[in-house]
């Protein structure tokens, strides 16, 4: 190490101890910090180099590995596929017919609702919707429109019974309606109201052509129905006034009922609640 001459100490500070202690800490903080140490022997020796050997710094230790616990294998569950309930295709729908090319049509319909019941023979030919629209349009106001009956009229003849010179309606005239009743009380009311809308477009074009516009042939059916409904259920005879087709009810009350809940008396007890029922359930479909 080169000294210049303000650096180097004089005789004078050499006989001094606490100076010279001072220096030798001051060149041992400079060796450090430069990295190497020197030996000093004595005055007059110069100072010679150590040879410091080459310090060997061992490789580091990999770390040992941290122990950690076996992971088990994910056990495997086997999921069942999922069976998605089965769908039944929808049904195609039935393109309906013209109104005027409709009959061929309703009777299909009818007689299947019928299921086996011999309901053909009392069905109308021609214009059965526009006739059962006009004739359900006169029972909603208490008329019977025979002329437009989309049924044909009973065979069988009304009859009468003479007893202690009065006239009665004879009971086993009440059977002339059995088949129209039993036909009523036996069809299926859902698959009757299915029926009933999916002609409902007939039905409410033939409405229109009456010249109806504030309400609807659904409306119209119900109020017929509520008339239906309304008449009284006779169980007693029932005593007439009058000659044939002229026949009247004495009871003035009877006589005084609508055309159409007439006609319900005229069908019997047991058959008008049958058809009282009919009509019910045919009413609760449609609401």
């Amino acid at each position: 190490m080169q000294l210049s001459q303000e650096d180097r100490i004089s005789p004078q500070e050499k006989s001094s101890g606490t100076n010279g202690l001072a220096i030798l800490a001051i060149i041992a903080v400079v060796a450090l910090s430069a990295g190497g140490y020197y030996y000093l022997s004595g005055n007059e020796k110069t100072e010679e180099p150590q040879i410091i050997a080459p310090v060997v710094i061992p490789d580091p230790l990999p770390a040992e590995p941290l122990e950690t616990e076996a992971v088990p294998e994910p056990e495997v569950v086997e999921v069942e596929p999922v069976q998605l309930p089965e769908v039944d295709p929808v049904p195609e729908v039935e393109p309906l017919p013209a109104l005027a090319d409709s009959d061929e049509y309703v009777h299909q319909k009818v007689t299947a609702v019928a299921d086996g019941m011999a309901i053909e023979p009392l069905l109308i030919e021609d214009n059965v919707v526009r006739q059962f629209v006009v004739f359900v349009d006169n029972l909603a106001q208490g008329e019977l429109a025979r002329k437009v009956s989309p049924l044909q009229a009973p065979s069988n003849s009304f009859t009468v019974s003479d007893i202690a010179n009065k006239t009665y309606i004879n009971p086993d005239s009440y059977h002339r309606y059995d088949l129209y009743a039993d036909f009523l009380a036996s069809l299926n009311d859902e698959e009757l109201a299915k029926t009933y809308k999916e002609m409902t477009p007939l039905l409410s074009e033939a409405f229109t052509e009456l010249g109806y516009s504030k309400t609807s042939f659904d409306e119209r059916l119900q109020q017929a129905i509520e008339v239906m409904l309304d008449a009284p259920i006779i169980e007693q005879p029932i005593e007439l006034d009058g000659v044939s087709v002229n026949y009247q009810f004495v009871d003035p009350k009877l006589e005084a009922l609508p055309n159409a809940q007439k006609l319900m008396i005229r069908m019997g007890p047991e058959n008008s609640r049958k058809v009282k029922s009919a009509l019910r359930k045919l009413q609760k479909q449609l609401n």
